[in-house]
């Protein structure tokens, strides 16, 4: 079923969600008391853009523009070995 046939309770702009840096998740409040939920790595892939709430079957379409999207956090480089370390046996 194509995202066009898909019944949605409301449209949300992205501006008006809560973005959690650290589970990566957009979340907005749901009627029920839960709130609706997308994860920022499916809105990059453009894979949806329908969000849903886990305690009900209502649906939500996020409204925004992919380059507005946060980027991707960058893993840190590995710390490069000291030329001064001494091995030391256990």
């Amino acid at each position: 079923m194509a995202d066009d046939e898909i019944a949605v309770y409301d449209e949300v702009e992205i501006e008006d969600m809560t973005f959690d840096e650290t589970i990566q998740i957009y979340h907005y409040p749901c009627p029920c008391g839960d709130r609706f939920e997308i994860a920022l790595a499916d809105l990059q892939d453009e894979a949806t853009d329908i969000a849903v709430c886990p305690s009900c079957s209502l649906m939500i379409r996020v409204i925004f523009d992919q380059d507005n999207l946060p980027k991707p956090a960058l893993e840190p480089p590995a710390p490069e070995p000291a030329e001064n370390q001494i091995p030391i046996a256990a």
